[in-house]
C-alpha cells in the first residue's frame, strides 16, 4: 500500500521578517535552485519571442554595435568631441567601453522589471518572484554574449588586439550584476508603488554615462569632472572590464576592489529588502 505523504506550510504574518540575514540568503539561493525548470522554460520563450516578431530578427544584434561605432567616430570627426589621448584608436576605445556600459544598464534594466515580468503568472501559479531576476538577467546576458562577440571581432578592423586576459573579463565584470541587479532590485520595488520613479530612475542612469570615463579619457583638466570620476564607483567597476580587454591591466585594482565589495553588498541588501517586501508589493501590483 503506498503512502502518500502531504506537505504542509504554515503563513504567519511578516514571518519573513523573522529570518535573519544569513537565513534569508539561504532560503533565496534555495528557491532559485527549486526553481531551475522555470527559469529556463521562461527564458527560452522570452528570448525567443523577442526575436520572431522582429523582421530583422538576430540581425539586430550585430546592427546595434555597428550604429553605434558610425556615431560616435561621425561625432570625432565633426570637431563635436574631444576624448583626449586615450591610448588606442578612439573607435576601439569608446566600443568596448559603451559595451560595458551597456551591461550595466542592462542588468539594471532587467532586474528594474523582475515584478513587471511576471505580472502575469502572479494570479496563475505559486512561485518564489526572485527566480524573475535571474531569467531577466540570463535573457539580457544571452543577448549581451552574441553582441558582444561582435564587438570583439570589430576591434580587429582597428587594428587591436585584445589582451589574453580577455578571460578574466566575466569575473571582472561580476561586480556590475551585484550593482546593476541591486540597484535594479531597488527600482523594481519603487516603481511597483510610483509610476514616476522608473522615469526618474532613467534620467539617473542617463546621466551617470557623462561622469564615467567610458567615452573620453579619465586625464582631464577640469577639477569639478576629476573628482566626479574619482568619487564615482562605476568609475573603477566599468573601465577595469574595459581596460583588461584593451590594456591587459585593471583600472586601479585597490579602488576596484573597495567597490566590487560595496556592489555585492548592494546585491545582499537589495536582495533581502526585495523578499521581505515582495508579499506587500504583488499585493499592490494585483
Amino acid at each position: 500500500m503506498n503512502t502518500e505523504s502531504h506537505r504542509v506550510t504554515i503563513y504567519r504574518p511578516n514571518q519573513r521578517h523573522e529570518l535573519g540575514f544569513l537565513r534569508t540568503w539561504t532560503t533565496m539561493a534555495g528557491n532559485i535552485a527549486r526553481s531551475r525548470e522555470l527559469i529556463w522554460q521562461l527564458f527560452k520563450r522570452d528570448f525567443l519571442a523577442g526575436y520572431k516578431k522582429s523582421f530583422f530578427g538576430m540581425a539586430w544584434v550585430f546592427i546595434s554595435p555597428l550604429v553605434a561605432i558610425i556615431s560616435w567616430v561621425f561625432l570625432q570627426y565633426t570637431g563635436l568631441l574631444q576624448p583626449g589621448e586615450v591610448g588606442v584608436p578612439y573607435p576601439a576605445y569608446v566600443l568596448i567601453g559603451t559595451s560595458v556600459w551597456g551591461l550595466f544598464t542592462g542588468l539594471f534594466g532587467a532586474a528594474s522589471e523582475t515584478l513587471s515580468s511576471g505580472a502575469g503568472l502572479q494570479l496563475q501559479i505559486n512561485y518564489p518572484h526572485e527566480a524573475m531576476l535571474f531569467k531577466q538577467a540570463a535573457q539580457y546576458l544571452a543577448t549581451f554574449v552574441i553582441s558582444f562577440s561582435m564587438t570583439i571581432i570589430l576591434l580587429f578592423a582597428f587594428g587591436v588586439v585584445p589582451s589574453w586576459k580577455i578571460v578574466l573579463f566575466p569575473l571582472v565584470s561580476l561586480p556590475l550584476f551585484f550593482l546593476g541587479s541591486g540597484l535594479g532590485l531597488i527600482a523594481s520595488m519603487i516603481a511597483a508603488v510610483t509610476v514616476d520613479a522608473k522615469g526618474a530612475i532613467g534620467i539617473i542612469m542617463g546621466l551617470l554615462i557623462w561622469t564615467t570615463p567610458i567615452i573620453y579619457s579619465d586625464k582631464v583638466s577640469n577639477v569639478l569632472v576629476q573628482t566626479l570620476i574619482k568619487w564615482n564607483p562605476l568609475t573603477y567597476l566599468v573601465c577595469s572590464p574595459r581596460d583588461i580587454i584593451l590594456f591587459g591591466r585593471m583600472y586601479h585594482l585597490p579602488a576596484f576592489l573597495v567597490c566590487a565589495g560595496l556592489s555585492l553588498l548592494c546585491f545582499l541588501v537589495s536582495w533581502r529588502i526585495f523578499y521581505v517586501s515582495e508579499d506587500k508589493i504583488v499585493e499592490r501590483i494585483m
